[in-house]
């Protein structure tokens, strides 16, 4: 599927949607073997703050499969159960903070930059107002830590048809919240994550998405949506996407975050083994 133009984009995996047949500490090894040299993960512990000896071996397990991991979520609470975040929720809120240097932290110690601050879902206890003003003051402290370590936060538009209970549903309002957290409260290491899947199911033209704002994004993902498999088994114009995101300002990964149809490691045959390292980046520069 990716012509010459696409050689220009690097890919990578996440390991919380892919490889999910083999334990968590197996899959970096997978995807060194499917062909891939960065990773990129959901928050991977039931816990905001997991024991050192956790942290050791999924830091570990990174290594030693030879991939580097690119992009981090900070603890978003139960995925599984619906929750999408924490940095909203008056009654989260303590949680999120206890995990604001453990991610920082690990992140930094494997060379990640990306951090994806989940804003949380609404909470009928609180107003919005209430929660814009909680989340606002998380995301500055997060911000703080990362920029300590050389990171930026991106903020995530999710589908309100798999999130129902997630404010954030367009590139504008989470331009307009990253817009206000630069000027209002001099945030400079914060961006836009376009995950392309979630944005063309709320009925964004990607394709003009990637051609007027690729210049605010800090991390791109993708699937194919309607059914969030892998590229070709849903209803974008992958080509067209692909030259576009090739051809404009962005320059960062793009992360693989689809269900696959069928075994993991069956589901890379769109993209050509030589395309899914840095390395056949810099070979084609």
């Amino acid at each position: 599927m990716p012509d010459a133009a696409q050689m220009a984009l690097r890919y990578d995996v996440n390991l919380s949607i892919l490889f999910t047949e083999l334990p968590l500490l197996q899959r970096p090894a997978a995807a060194a073997a499917a062909g891939f040299d960065a990773v990129e993960l959901w928050w991977p512990f039931p816990e905001p703050v997991p024991s050192d000896r956790d942290l050791d071996q999924l830091r570990d397990a990174i290594l030693d499969s030879g991939t580097r991991l690119v992009s981090l979520n900070f603890d978003a609470g139960n995925m599984a159960a619906g929750e999408r975040g924490l940095l909203s929720r008056p009654t989260d809120s303590e949680r999120f903070r206890a995990n604001i240097d453990v991610t920082v932290g690990f992140a930094a110690s494997l060379g990640c930059t990306v951090l994806n601050a989940l804003y949380g879902n609404w909470d009928p206890e609180s107003s919005v107002p209430e929660q814009r003003e909680i989340a606002t003051e998380n995301l500055v402290i997060a911000a703080r830590s990362a920029e300590r370590a050389g990171a930026t936060i991106v903020i995530e538009a999710l589908n309100n048809i798999e999130s129902p209970g997630y404010p954030i549903t367009s590139s504008h309002e989470a331009l307009d919240l990253i817009e206000y957290l630069r000027v209002i409260h001099d945030v400079p290491n914060i961006a836009f994550l376009a995950d392309l899947y979630h944005l063309a199911r709320m009925g964004e033209p990607v394709e003009q998405l990637i051609e007027r704002r690729a210049d605010r994004f800090g991390h791109v993902q993708i699937a194919d949506p309607p059914g969030r498999g892998q590229p070709g088994t849903g209803n974008l114009d992958w080509p067209t996407v692909l030259d576009r995101l090739a051809e404009s300002e962005y320059r960062g990964y793009v992360g693989l975050e689809y269900k696959p149809v069928g075994p993991s490691a069956d589901s890379f045959d769109w993209l050509p083994r030589h395309l899914r390292s840095a390395a056949a980046v810099e070979e084609s520069v």
